[in-house]
């Protein structure tokens, strides 16, 4: 599948409309040190007395802003001109903002929201102008325990693995067009047993009568068209999508295949008429007697861990061109997947592993803390979380805690167990078609995963995994030392994957002194991929373990064990680790 640049450049190539507008680039920018900002109205024509550069944080040195010291609560500001037409409103996007955002425009208060790394939009039709307007948005972020914080250090400085902090607008902000009754939201669920797939599709007022028409395309075919009623504001359809021209009635996502199909849909009333272009993916991921199937075939994962930092521009890359070299380098190197770690990607990097064949686990960023606020905080990311990858192919897990990070605990507190087992259900009531991970790495509570974090390199590491049973419920993993299993829960023939292995820590000609890892520091590279070809096909001459996952794709700030260095160049010569990728559980037909 070819990579669409046009849709790449859309803030979220899932939902395209033809009116968007970028609202990226320079801001008018301030510290509110005293946070006195509300009581003086800073809302209301104030000048800001810096400039930033969107959507870098001011941590960044990409922002252009240089911060002396650290700021709980900052504002920004940006002229931007409309043209508002009867029947037409606007709305405006918001792709990440860390942690609580309040927007005014024109200085009338338009909207809060709470939550570090997922997106949120805000009608300001009532608020904006034709000509030219103000949206000022005022951030405050005090970098607490208790909200999702994924690897930012909540200390004054970083340590381990936990890295600069990131305060403010750190996505994408953009503008769209759109009639007064449109299509606010989408679920696109593919049945591969049936050969069709479900669109189920909500309309922004619920008491519109309108109709809706789903456009199927696979290239220049086209698949199906159907034209359904609106009802109470939402549409439900199947599509058949099997024709004659693939091998097997259906063109099936997957790594080596990744076929989309195109996706128009079409809302009309008697005032309102409204179009957004999308694509999905006919694929099937399910578990089974101790093996991760997809699309019925039994399939063995080679993933890398993907922390999604980005130099000088910590979590936002400086262009679109450094994930679509991403990628590629993964695809290089010979990886199926990747692991994304504490960090909710942007959309772009949806589509490219959707466009190129990348299986993803999605992952929700860690709180260090567990109360009440911790709990609905997280809850409420979560949700989100689901909301925003539910249509990509690419995406097959749904990982919930990370290590027992925010449930410190739940080794043996029925609290910290029934929270993650209760976002377990959550999340498959949003979602029954993907596998979940309660807690990854050890003490798991309920998982459709039995994922282990082992960092040995030693040869008694190769045998450990070889004859699960009763094992499987104690300890395995001889880096962390942790039991499998929380207290209360034991071994049901989940599959096993090695989802933390590896992290071999290697600067190169780099000073490494001040810089962190896992193991003995390796002289050369060559010892590196020595030391890689151990761990790789250590694992996988085990026939209990059905897949594992690599740390990591990139060096992050202090920690040095990515394959790629910090500019996200490669630090080994791809060939040799794919060379070493290949030689292991290939499995399928070979065809001359």
């Amino acid at each position: 599948m070819k990579i669409n640049r046009e849709r790449l450049e859309h803030p979220n190539p899932q939902f395209v409309r033809k009116k968007w507008w970028d609202l990226c680039g320079t801001w008018d920018f301030a510290f509110d040190f005293e946070e006195c900002g509300i009581k003086e109205r800073w809302f209301d024509g104030r000048e800001f007395p810096e400039k930033i550069q969107v959507p870098f944080v001011y941590q960044s040195s990409l922002s252009g802003v240089a911060a002396e010291q650290d700021c709980e609560v900052v504002w920004y500001k940006r002229e931007f001109g409309a043209d508002k037409k009867d029947g037409k409103r606007l709305l405006l996007h918001f792709e990440a903002v860390d942690y609580l955002a309040t927007v005014w425009i024109n200085g009338n208060f338009v909207g809060r929201h709470e939550g570090g790394f997922v997106p949120f939009v805000l009608d300001i039709t009532e608020f904006a102008a034709t000509g030219e307007n103000t949206v000022v948005v005022r951030v405050e972020d005090r970098t607490s325990c208790r909200q999702p914080l994924g690897k930012q250090s909540w200390k004054s400085e970083n340590f381990l693995c936990w890295y600069t902090r990131t305060t403010g607008i750190w996505r994408d902000v953009w503008m769209e067009e759109v009639p007064e009754t449109y299509i606010g939201e989408f679920y696109v669920t593919p049945d591969l047993g049936h050969s069709c797939v479900e669109i189920e599709a909500y309309i922004s007022e619920a008491d519109k009568e309108g109709e809706l028409t789903v456009e199927v395309r696979f290239g220049e075919e086209l698949v199906n068209r159907v034209v359904q009623k609106v009802k109470d504001g939402k549409c439900r359809m199947v599509l058949d999508v099997s024709s004659n021209n693939p091998d097997f009635r259906v063109e099936c996502w997957s790594p080596e295949t990744p076929h989309l199909y195109e996706l128009k849909l079409r809302y009309k009333d008697l005032e309102n008429e409204d179009e957004v272009e999308s694509y999905f993916g006919m694929r099937r991921i399910h578990a089974e007697n101790g093996a991760i199937y997809l699309n019925n075939k039994e399939f063995y994962q080679k993933l890398v861990l993907n922390q999604g930092y980005y130099g000088d521009g910590l979590m936002t890359p400086p262009s679109v061109d450094w994930l679509v070299e991403d990628v590629e380098k993964m695809k290089a190197f010979g990886f199926n997947g990747v692991r994304m770690h504490q960090k909710i990607e942007d959309n772009r990097f949806a589509y490219l592993c959707d466009c190129c064949g990348l299986v993803m686990w999605a992952e929700m960023p860690s709180t260090y803390a567990f109360d009440r606020l911790a709990g609905e905080r997280v809850m409420h990311e979560v949700g989100k979380l689901v909301k925003k990858h539910y249509n990509n192919p690419s995406v097959i897990v749904w990982t919930l805690f990370n290590e027992s990070w925010g449930v410190n605990e739940i080794l043996e507190d029925k609290r910290q167990q029934n929270f993650v087992d209760s976002l377990f259900q959550f999340v498959k009531s949003m979602d029954s078609t993907r596998l979940v991970i309660g807690n990854d790495g050890w003490e798991h509570a309920r998982t459709d995963i039995l994922s282990i974090h082992d960092y040995s390199y030693d040869s008694p590491y190769n045998e450990r995994y070889g004859k699960l049973g009763g094992h499987a419920n104690g300890v395995l993993s001889k880096t962390s030392l942790r039991k499998n299993y929380a207290d209360g829960y034991a071994y049901q023939g989940e599959p096993v994957i090695i989802s933390e292995c590896g992290g071999i820590a290697f600067a190169g000609e780099v000073d490494a002194l001040d810089s962190w890892g896992y193991g003995d520091r390796p002289k050369d590279a060559a010892e590196v991929i020595a030391r890689f070809e151990r761990v790789i096909k250590g694992i996988a001459s085990f026939e209990s373990v059905c897949g594992f996952c690599y740390t990591q794709l990139t060096d992050v700030e202090q920690e040095i064990n990515g394959l790629l260095d910090h500019g996200h160049n490669y630090k080994f010569e791809p060939g040799k680790i794919r060379e070493i990728l290949d030689s292991s559980k290939k499995g399928g037909f070979k065809f001359a």
